[in-house]
């Protein structure tokens, strides 16, 4: 029976949902409703909780607080995709309540609070809450969670009943949502959530055998294995003013017959004799060591007497902050905008940086990058405004978490969900213009662009109208399946003959890295002969997964 959960176990809960879930992560992408090559709803929570399980091992004690902090910290950095972000500030939700209470140990009553509090700053993350998503799952399992609170009952079953819930819930999301009806599928993000939660229970159990079939569930089998999660690794992010100059780190093992646990005491007492910032953790079996020092060599002689070095680190700091300060000098000679695109295919990132793109990232269709990623890619650029066009809208939440993570610029998403749109908005670009008044024009811009693509289904299926098999030739818009042909040829005109109208004057062919240049010509000549009121062009776009991207305008 576990009563209650200390700093110490939330650790492991939170490392045993990250692995279980990236064991898991391409069943996950499996459930996405369009059976096209980017369904990576998986991957992306994984991603995400990768990040949590790096920024937990970052964190040297087990206080509650401070674990807390660190996946809530974790999470916001490597949420990607939608269910990634919305992940994320679940994860958000449970730290602040944690932290709220500074608790030393968690009990059924707190738990039910914090998971009602991540379900709360869940909804609130996303602008048209939907049911049949993860926030429904989420919703009822902190439902249940309350409920279950005011009873007397462990965590470890408490854990269990809210697992179940879960499970349940997910069963009738395809009744709250029909596009998961026909597709035969479950809310993938919500499966994502229930495995994640899954690993807390097996943690809190201490059930190591973390194999699961989910056939039962879902027709599909995963397995899992476990984090270690004993090391703890120093987070050197936020250094002080300096004034000892080398950063030292080792860890000391093969302890001499002699060395006592005393003797670990007295290294970290002499570190802080010749230092700062010193952690010294461990035991006879193992030594981490971290100190600032202007003597590291003193450093490790003193650890010498104990037992024998290894994992040696020793960092200039005065280096680091010379390097620094000159970035920093170079930051204040900010420009007036910039702009930050998300692409893949190195044609489409040539053909932004021509519109005048300041910085790409490499990204799109099965690589969704993290709000992290964005926000290092918008400290590139020198500028007070930056555009960011995510150009997918399963990036979109990822770029306005993006802001949260800086201070000293304006960033103004426009929620680009396809090249297109992100080409047009780059070409109505007005720098003369103030900054709100660009950001309209852009989003007006982008909303004028009819946005295909063409690519092959994944599985068997059957979805708007269409019964596929795995390896059809499909066109797809934002919202719905348009097309299915016998070759790639054929179902772009089907797509485009289901999209045009009088009012269209161009149709732009952007063709990806399985397509020749001959192929693409042709194609276009005869588009041309078909649409002859309409500008036909190709553009070498060098995408991978999508044989296709159409622009219609």
């Amino acid at each position: 029976m576990q009563k209650s959960i200390n700093g110490s176990m939330l650790r492991k809960m939170m490392l045993a949902g990250a692995s279980l879930l990236e064991e898991n992560k391409n069943y996950v992408d499996s459930l996405n409703v369009f059976p096209v090559p980017d369904g990576d709803t998986g991957t992306n929570m994984s991603l995400t909780m990768r990040s949590v399980a790096s920024e937990i091992n970052d964190c040297t004690d087990n206080n509650i607080d401070s674990i807390a902090d660190a996946f809530a910290k974790g999470a916001l950095k490597g949420a990607r995709g939608n269910s990634g972000v919305i992940l994320s500030q679940i994860l958000r939700g449970m730290s602040v309540s944690l932290r709220e209470k500074s608790l030393t140990e968690i009990g059924p009553k707190q738990f039910a609070a914090a998971l009602n509090k991540g379900a709360e700053t869940a909804y609130k993350a996303v602008t048209k809450p939907k049911e049949g998503t993860i926030l429904t799952v989420v919703r009822m399992m902190a439902e249940c969670a309350t409920k279950l609170a005011k009873k007397k009952i462990d965590m470890d079953d408490m854990l269990k009943q809210v697992v179940e819930q879960g499970e349940e819930t997910l069963k009738q999301t395809p009744e709250m949502l029909p596009v998961l009806k026909q597709a035969g599928v479950v809310d993938s993000g919500g499966r994502g959530l229930v495995i994640v939660f899954t690993g807390f229970y097996k943690s809190i159990i201490n059930d190591e055998t973390l194999k699961i079939n989910y056939e039962e569930f879902d027709k599909v089998q995963t397995q899992s294995t476990n984090y270690e999660s004993n090391e703890a690794i120093i987070n050197l992010e936020n250094l002080g003013d300096i004034q000892f100059a080398y950063c030292t780190e080792f860890m000391v093992i093969q302890m001499k017959k002699k060395t006592t646990e005393a003797d670990i005491d007295k290294l970290r007492e002499k570190l802080m004799e010749i230092g700062d910032c010193v952690i010294c953790v461990g035991d006879l079996s193992l030594v981490k060591v971290h100190v600032h020092t202007n003597q590291p060599n003193v450093a490790l002689g003193y650890a010498l007497e104990l037992g024998e070095l290894t994992k040696l680190k020793i960092e200039n700091m005065l280096e680091q902050n010379r390097a620094l300060k000159a970035k920093r000098a170079k930051m204040a000679e900010l420009k007036p905008y910039g702009i930050v695109s998300v692409c893949a295919g190195d044609g489409l990132e040539a053909l932004f940086k021509d519109c005048g793109v300041d910085y790409c990232i490499k990204g799109g269709q099965t690589m969704n990058p993290s709000a992290d990623d964005i926000a290092k890619a918008i400290e590139n650029v020198p500028a007070k405004d930056i555009y960011v066009l995510p150009n997918n809208k399963n990036i979109v939440l990822a770029a306005e978490q993006s802001k949260t993570l800086i201070s000293n610029k304006t960033i103004h998403v426009i929620p680009t969900a396809s090249i297109p749109e992100g080409i047009n908005a780059c070409l109505s670009f007005n720098p003369d213009a103030t900054p709100e008044e660009t950001e309209v024009q852009m989003i007006e811009a982008m909303k004028s662009v009819k946005s295909s693509s063409i690519t092959y289904a994944v599985r068997n299926t059957e979805i708007d109208g269409f019964k596929l098999a795995e390896g059809d030739i499909i066109g797809l818009n934002e919202k719905s399946i348009l097309a299915k042909g016998e070759d790639i040829p054929e179902t772009v005109e089907k797509v485009i003959e289901k999209q045009i109208n009088e009012d269209i004057m161009s149709i732009t062919l952007f063709y990806g890295d399985k397509i020749n240049e001959e192929e693409a010509n042709s194609l276009c000549e005869k588009l041309q002969q078909k649409y002859e009121n309409c500008e036909v062009s190709v553009v070498n776009g060098g995408q991978p997964v999508y044989y296709y991207l159409i622009s219609l305008q």
